[in-house]
């Protein structure tokens, strides 16, 4: 019995501790719409003025410069590194002889891979002219010819590896590093050098949803950099993301022609500059302006006869940094109310914070 007391008490008192939360919350709700309101009921607001305006959509964006190409090159082979013919910073092009691996052993091989070779084109011509005779079956035959095939194949596999042992450049460019010396025993995978072409390059940018909605591919864009900062460069877009990275960004690439006089480096800073043809003039109205957001295609417009807010359907555009382009349902001279509307219905009166 006791115990159901207790119970009985501990519920009455968490019920009373509820209801007082609740009136709290109910007084602090009436204390903040009081301060709200302007002692005649109405809502305290803010508002702008619709205007036609002038539609600027050049902008800047800041990146990286990359290497047109990048390649680091690895040993096919096994092997000791008997001769290096560039150092860093050489000038290379394509087919150039970067360095040469001991060929000793892969000669052997390849020459073994000869006498396996022609030894098989031996045993099958006997064995086509056995099999004329009768003196060898057709299955002998084919066999004869499978191994002739398979050691072809295995001496042109070995002459590759030989044809290797020249480490070719496959790219025009710069030797950026040189990772073996003379003497250095490699082996498959093992990196030697690293190459970069900086005769193009690419200046990667991020840009937001307004903006990216404006370039295609093939725009022609003006580059700045600041460690050389009279000269001119230009470049075209030549790569827009179909999807935005975790910022909500999305990653843009120009290509550059580099300069001859005064050569970029490849992770210097840049600028891009992107110009559009001028635009006509629009009605403008802030960001803020559209109830919930500017998908609902709402807005309050102030009533200045009445001093109410009245709800308004519109047509919105483009969206351009903080204001939006409205392409029906306002015209120049109105005013549309910018902050407040959570409190306002149709009709309901405001008054103008200044």
């Amino acid at each position: 019995m006791k115990r159901i007391i207790i119970i009985v008490v501990v519920v009455i008192a968490v019920l009373g501790l509820i209801a007082y939360v609740l009136t709290n919350n109910k007084k602090k709700s009436e204390e903040t719409t009081a301060f709200i309101a302007k002692g005649s009921g109405s809502v305290a607001v803010k508002t702008a003025e619709v205007a036609r305006k002038e539609i600027d959509l050049d902008f800047t964006a800041n990146g990286n410069f990359a290497p047109n190409q990048e390649l680091n090159f690895s040993a096919e082979n096994s092997g000791r590194v008997s001769k290096i013919y560039v150092e860093e910073g050489s000038r290379v092009s394509k087919g150039t002889v970067l360095a040469r691996i001991d060929a000793e052993i892969l000669n052997t091989d390849r020459e073994t891979a000869e006498a396996t070779y022609q030894n098989a084109v031996r045993d099958l011509s006997r064995y086509e002219s056995s099999f004329k005779t009768g003196g060898v079956t057709q299955q002998q035959l084919d066999q004869a010819k499978l191994t002739a095939e398979n050691a072809k194949l295995r001496l042109q596999q070995q002459q590759r590896k030989l044809n290797d042992a020249n480490i070719r450049s496959s790219i025009n460019g710069i030797v950026n590093k040189k990772m073996i010396e003379v003497g250095a025993v490699v082996a498959p995978g093992t990196q030697l050098f690293e190459l970069v072409d900086v005769s193009k390059l690419k200046l990667k940018v991020n840009v937001n949803e307004s903006q990216v909605a404006n370039l295609k591919i093939g725009d022609a864009v003006q580059i700045q950099s600041s460690v050389f900062p009279t000269e001119k460069f230009s470049g075209k877009v030549t790569f827009i993301a179909a999807k935005a990275d975790e910022t909500l960004n999305f990653p843009i690439e120009v290509e550059v022609t580099n300069n001859a006089k005064t050569s970029l480096k490849a992770g210097m800073y840049g600028t891009a500059l992107f110009k559009f043809p001028k635009q006509a003039p629009a009605i403008l109205v802030p960001r803020t302006a559209f109830v919930g957001s500017v998908s609902s295609n709402e807005v309050y417009v102030l009533n200045k006869s009445k001093n109410t807010a009245e709800i308004r359907k519109v047509v919105s555009g483009r969206i351009l940094g903080e204001n939006v382009e409205v392409l029906e349902g306002l015209k120049e001279g109105e005013t549309v109310i910018t902050s407040g509307q959570i409190n306002l219905t149709e009709g309901t009166p405001v008054s103008i914070i200044k």
